[in-house]
């Protein structure tokens, strides 16, 4: 009785502490299965940037902490056994699927943003509609819809001549801040030469798209982008799979 009470203890300690400790940019691990095969729109609020950038602060002390620590007990979340079904009817790593859900709602089933994006991977109730769910606040519905939505936006790109970490960064781009901010910011970056296939060449764009003079651009239909969130979210994703992986080794 003891030992369980331990480990329960011990895995509270864990996600705690990934709360305030999740870093560095990782190299992209194989997230996807060989065939090609968000929820939220664009928000570029400050209160959701520092969340999202906080996340970004200590990934890499705390991942090694995960690393040597004896005996953790390998359980991400309660979702871990729902989150391994749907990844393996979808053809997405389990782990990556539950660093999108705990960077959107820290695993709490029933939050809903005040945009009205609800459920584990904070879907939008229209991009639900589009995939069939109804509910939005039933996990497995929830988690569905947001493996769906990933999916579709990775076939955004997956005939475009991207890097396999590129194709990584500009869906999980596009789940964040939308398809169409995406297209902008990478039609700007053809309009200026710059390589629209790589994340890294984008952010150095962004700042540009804060300005006013980016409403005068032909090739930006949707206005100004701040991109702080967007650019905080893709690094948070990779540091926490790298600290889900150190949990879960074994996949």
């Amino acid at each position: 009785m003891l030992k369980r009470v331990f480990f329960v203890i011990l895995s509270l300690v864990v996600l705690a502490g990934l709360e305030s400790s999740l870093g560095s940019t990782v190299a992209a691990p194989a997230l996807f299965v060989e065939e090609p095969t968000s929820s939220t729109e664009g928000a570029d609020d400050v209160e959701a940037t520092v969340k999202v950038d906080s996340l970004a602060n200590q990934a890499t002390n705390q991942s090694e902490q995960i690393a040597v620590t004896a005996k953790l007990p390998q359980q991400i979340s309660k979702f871990d056994t729902l989150m391994k079904r749907i990844g393996e009817e979808s053809g997405y790593d389990w782990r990556f699927m539950s660093a999108i859900a705990y960077c959107e709602s820290r695993f709490k089933e029933g939050l809903v943003s005040k945009r009205g994006a609800a459920g584990l991977m904070q879907v939008m109730p229209r991009t639900a509609e589009y995939y069939g769910v109804n509910d939005l606040l039933d996990p497995e519905e929830n988690i569905k819809a947001g493996t769906s939505h990933l999916k579709r936006l990775q076939r955004l790109y997956i005939n475009g001549g991207f890097e396999h970490s590129e194709l990584i960064k500009f869906t999980l781009a596009s789940y964040n801040a939308g398809e169409g901010r995406i297209a902008d910011c990478r039609n700007f970056a053809e309009s200026r030469n710059i390589d629209s296939r790589n994340w890294n060449e984008i952010v150095s764009l962004i700042p540009q798209m804060r300005e006013d003079s980016i409403l005068e651009e032909e090739s930006v239909k949707l206005g100004k982008f701040q991109g702080h969130e967007t650019i905080a979210y893709i690094d948070s994703i990779m540091s926490l799979y790298e600290a889900f992986c150190k949990i879960c080794p074994r996949g």
